[in-house]
């Protein structure tokens, strides 16, 4: 476990410095096209039926995650008879190329700069780039909004969530973990066309990031204070309303964030052309501004740290059992 947390931490520190470069070919892309084109042939397999596009989603399901993870452990394994250090590396590489700290931060800045500039169709354009709603009737605040709600709920599923994945099975887990939450993005929605066919992967998701969610929440309340925010108010509003989603995992960090901000988020929303009704989250002391997005990034990125510094101390104090034991 220590060399795949020496690979976590080395892939951490790049992503933090390098990000997602659009010319550098993403493993995720190659995910995404395996389910764009996996779903019209397992689609075509099975029955239309409600019940045989249920079996069909669990299988194409198994299927995508199977695939990540048998690739993925194969390349390994060819690079580990080639050379120990060659395997590592590649862990590395894959250790950044998985977690999503830096790109996040950069997409929401873009709508940060363009709110800045008072340039609000550039600022609807950014957002739609980083949320699944309608942009096109949102104003400032709401632009705004929208992008610290997507850097706070990703902080957990983009961010604390790979890496522990990654640190206790490298990156063969971290595949594993990248290509369920590929498949909720891509099929998991309650529409006409995938309520059935999309229901398995949506609750795979969902299991898979049970445990992660309530730590990332956690861990946001205690990074509160060090990024100049109330981690006394983020600790009220994240035990209120950290489960007003319909997803049982999305409000956690978004409530902490929330709390910590001092603003309100969630709420009802645009989607394809009809308002959906959703609770809110945190209570609106003020009005959410663009700065939040500056400050819901520090957040997360002070979040990050203090998951990555708890990763290994948990190592550090199971290593020590044996020790103990032998007392």
């Amino acid at each position: 476990m220590r060399w795949n947390l020496l690979a976590l931490t080395a892939g951490f520190v790049l992503d933090l410095i390098f990000g997602d470069p659009r010319w550098l070919y993403h493993p995720v892309r190659a995910i995404g096209l395996l389910i764009s084109k996996g779903e019209r042939a397992f689609r075509r397999i099975f029955p239309k039926s409600e019940q045989g596009q249920l079996t069909a989603g669990v299988f194409f399901a198994v299927f995508v995650a199977l695939t990540s993870c048998g690739i993925s452990f194969l390349i390994l394994f060819l690079a580990r008879r080639v050379h120990v250090r060659l395997a590592f590396a590649l862990c590395v590489f894959w250790n950044y190329q998985l977690l999503a700290a830096r790109s996040l931060k950069t997409e929401s800045m873009r709508v940060y700069d363009a709110l800045e500039e008072k340039d609000l169709p550039k600022a609807r354009r950014a957002v739609s780039m980083i949320v699944g709603r309608d942009t096109e009737r949102l104003d400032e605040e709401g632009v705004a909004k929208a992008a610290v709600e997507t850097v706070a709920e990703n902080t957990s599923d983009g961010v604390i969530a790979p890496m522990l994945f990654l640190a206790l099975g490298g990156p063969v887990l971290g595949f594993f973990y990248k290509s369920v939450n590929t498949l909720d993005s891509m099929v998991g929605y309650k529409n006409e066309k995938y309520l059935y066919f999309g229901r398995f992967s949506a609750k795979l998701d969902d299991v898979l990031n049970w445990i992660p969610a309530r730590i990332s929440g956690i861990l946001m309340v205690l990074a509160s204070p060090f990024s100049g925010l109330s981690m006394g108010q983020a600790f009220r509003i994240y035990r209120r309303d950290r489960r007003n989603h319909a997803s049982p995992n999305s409000a956690h960090t978004e409530a902490a964030a929330a709390g910590a901000l001092g603003v309100r988020l969630a709420g009802n929303a645009w989607y394809f052309g009809k308002l959906y009704e959703k609770p809110s989250i945190g209570d609106a002391l003020r009005p959410v501004e663009y700065e939040d997005i500056r400050r819901v990034n520090g957040l997360m990125y002070v979040t990050a740290v203090l998951a990555l510094a708890g990763i290994w101390i948990f190592w550090f104090l199971w290593s020590c059992v044996p020790v103990l034991c032998k007392l």
